[in-house]
C-alpha cells in the first residue's frame, strides 16, 4: 500500500469533488455527539491518555467517517487533521473559543481539490500539506504536491507550490519542517531504495535545495511513508508498508539522529503501539508529551460474531474503531524509553 494509494486520484473530476465537499460538510454536522461548550480546556478538553492508545475524542474528532493526520497550533488552541473519504480528503479545522471548542469546519483553502496532511511550523506561520490541485487556480487535478499557506490578519492565505525543486510529475506527500526549516516528505522517484522513500531538503539561504534520500536505516526495498520529524531532527517516525518484523498492516517506526548526525537503524515501535491493520499519520506534540497517529484498527466486539443484533452492529459500524481511520494519542513516554535503549545498544 503506497501512502493510501493516491494515485487513484487522479480520476476524479472537478464535478465529483465538489459533490463530495458539499456531502462532507453534512456529514460533519450530522455526526456530531457533542455540544461546543461541553468540550473546553486543551487537547480538546480530553482526559490525558497514559502509555496506551486511546481514541482522540472519540465522536467529536473521531468518528466513523475516516479522519487521519493531527496538527495543533503553537498555542495549542486549533487542531488541524483530514477527513478521508477512501478517494478524496478535505482538512478540517477545530478552534478554542470562550465557549468551547467549535464544531469542525473544512478550512478555507481545502476546497474543490483533494486536500490532505496538515503541517503547522513552529511559529505558527505556515500550515504546509498535499494537495492534487493544479499550479494554475484552476483545472484538472493534477498528481499530489506539497504547498502552503501563510498566516494572515483575515485567515489562511491561498495555497503557494512549494515549487519544482521538491515537486516533480510523481506524488509528494506527507510535510514535516523541521525547527530549521528543513523539509522532510514522502516521495518515490528513480532514485528510491525500494518504492516510496522518506526524503529532506534542506533550508539553506531562504531556499529548497535538491532533495536527498534519507539512506538505508530509514528506507528500504519496501514502502516508507508519512514521516515526522523531531523539531531539532532528533529523531524521525514513519509508517512502512511490507517489513516483516512487526505485526502486519502497516507499522510505525522510529530511527534516531546520533550526535554525528547520521541516523541510526530503525526500530519498530512495537505492538503497543502497532496494530495488525494500518498505523500511519504519526505527529508529536511541541512540548514533546503526547504522541498521536491515526489507525484503522478496529472495536474487539466487532469480532464477537455470534451475539450482534442488527442494532448493536449499526452502533458499532456508526461509531470510531469501524475500520475507517481514527486518531489515536498517547503519552510520548514510550518512545524516548526505546530512545534510551538504542542509545545504550550503539554506545
Amino acid at each position: 500500500m503506497k501512502a493510501y494509494n493516491h494515485k487513484s486520484l487522479l480520476l476524479i473530476n472537478f464535478t465529483i469533488s465538489v459533490f463530495i465537499i458539499f456531502f462532507l460538510s453534512g456529514c460533519i454536522k450530522h455526526n456530531e455527539s457533542y455540544k461546543t461548550n461541553v468540550l473546553r480546556g486543551e487537547f480538546i478538553g480530553q482526559q490525558k491518555p497514559g502509555d496506551n492508545p486511546q481514541v482522540f475524542a472519540p465522536g467529536f474528532v473521531s468518528t466513523n467517517l475516516g479522519e487521519r493526520d493531527a496538527a495543533f497550533t503553537p498555542d495549542g488552541k486549533e487542531f488541524y487533521y483530514s477527513l478521508w473519504t477512501g478517494s478524496f480528503g478535505v482538512i478540517l479545522v477545530t478552534k478554542e473559543t470562550k465557549t468551547g471548542w467549535s464544531n469542525p469546519e473544512i478550512v478555507s483553502f481545502s476546497h474543490n481539490y483533494s486536500n490532505i496532511e496538515p503541517f503547522i511550523t513552529t511559529d505558527g506561520k505556515k500550515l504546509f500539506f498535499s494537495s492534487n490541485r493544479p499550479i494554475e487556480k484552476t483545472g484538472d487535478v493534477k498528481d499530489y504536491d506539497i504547498w502552503y499557506v501563510t498566516k494572515t490578519d483575515s485567515g489562511w492565505s491561498d495555497p503557494i507550490n512549494v515549487g519544482s525543486t521538491i515537486n516533480s510529475n510523481a506524488d509528494e506527500f506527507y510535510p514535516s519542517i523541521a525547527d530549521n526549516g528543513n523539509l522532510y516528505f514522502t516521495a518515490q522517484t528513480d532514485k528510491s531504495l525500494g518504492s516510496e522513500d522518506i526524503w529532506v531538503s534542506k533550508f539553506k539561504d531562504g531556499n529548497y535545495e535538491e532533495p536527498g534520500n534519507l539512506g538505508e536505516a530509514v528506507n528500504s526495498k519496501t514502502d516508507e511513508f508519512n514521516a515526522f520529524i523531531a523539531p531539532d531532527e532528533s529523531y524521525i517516525i514513519f509508517s512502512n508498508w511490507g517489513r516483516k518484523d512487526g505485526p502486519g498492516g502497516g507499522d510505525l517506526y522510529i530511527s534516531f539522529n546520533d550526535e554525528n548526525g547520521t541516523w541510526l537503524p530503525s526500530k519498530n515501535l512495537g505492538e503497543n503501539i502497532n496494530s495488525p491493520q494500518l498505523d500511519f499519520c504519526p505527529y508529536v506534540t511541541r512540548d514533546g508529551k503526547y504522541f498521536f497517529f491515526t489507525s484503522r484498527r478496529l472495536d474487539a466486539k466487532l469480532s464477537d460474531k455470534e451475539h450482534h443484533s442488527y442494532s448493536s452492529l449499526k452502533q458499532l459500524l456508526n461509531s470510531p474503531q469501524n475500520g475507517n481511520n481514527d486518531i489515536y494519542w498517547m503519552s510520548s513516554s514510550t518512545i524516548f524509553r526505546l530512545k534510551d535503549k538504542v542509545q545504550l545498544k550503539n554506545e
